[in-house]
């Protein structure tokens, strides 16, 4: 599956991999890159950096929201090939190492397989990778405190829940938030659209994901880059806030 790449601000790409999305920012020949998919997804990887001028030594870093598999699956691969960092939350470092794995098992997909959208999200989740190990042998977390001296210069918003390390970012320059799966606007799985939280099944602690959205909701942006769907247009504060509303129903 060819990528779809949107700019959607200056220098601001989304893009729409299978099934779940990334992001690439640019400031000149560099970038950011913001998650990198599933395993599957590295010819479409490369292809989206190609289509936004970017070479991928010209990568800065690749900075995760989290060490799922499908949004991890190349950032061992441009590690190794052209020495890019992967930067995370230090609480998600030893998940991206998988000292521990925070996700959810085959188990609970066979039992929840009589829902609508798992199976044939289980199935494309095989084809492309998903339940491969692919570790970043060597994860480091980012600095503490403000933004980041990378291009975008996004600010980290930790969200935990989804996973124990969870984050965000928060491009205030172009008034965005890159949500991760901590608050997305589609999946496969479920059949809501717009701002919601992903099925029950795929959080840590699902109690911690609902909490977290408050961390978004004082953020001044109106344009929301998710993990999975489409972006968002609107005040980022009442997309976390209809998420947060439609989870506790």
């Amino acid at each position: 599956m060819r990528a779809v790449v949107h700019q959607v601000a200056d220098g601001t790409y989304l893009v729409h991999g299978s099934n779940t999305n990334w992001i690439i920012l640019t400031d000149g020949g560099d970038a950011t890159l913001i998650d990198t998919g599933y395993p599957g997804d590295r010819a479409s990887l490369l292809e989206s950096l190609t289509e936004v001028g970017i070479a991928p030594e010209r990568v800065a870093a690749v900075l995760l929201t989290h060490a799922h598999n499908d949004h991890l699956g190349s950032a061992e691969y441009l590690r190794t090939a052209h020495g890019t960092p992967v930067l995370m939350h230090e609480a998600e470092v030893p998940h991206a190492r998988r000292d521990f794995l925070h996700q959810v098992s085959v188990g609970t997909v066979l039992r929840n397989g009589w829902r609508p959208g798992v199976l044939p999200w289980a199935l494309h989740t095989l084809r492309a990778g998903g339940t491969a190990q692919h570790p970043v042998a060597e994860p480091r977390p980012f600095p503490v405190g403000g933004a980041l001296d990378l291009p975008g210069r996004p600010v980290p918003v930790p969200t935990p829940g989804h996973t124990e390390g969870h984050c965000a970012y928060y491009l205030p320059d172009v008034g965005v938030v890159v949500p991760g799966d901590a608050l997305v606007t589609g999946h496969p799985t479920s059949r809501a659209t717009g701002p919601q939280l992903l099925p029950g099944m795929f959080h840590h602690e699902r109690a911690r994901a609902v909490a977290s959205l408050s961390f978004l909701t004082s953020l001044d942006a109106d344009l929301l880059l998710p993990g999975h769907g489409p972006a968002h247009r609107g005040p980022v504060s009442q997309a976390a806030e209809q998420a947060r509303v439609r989870a506790l129903v």
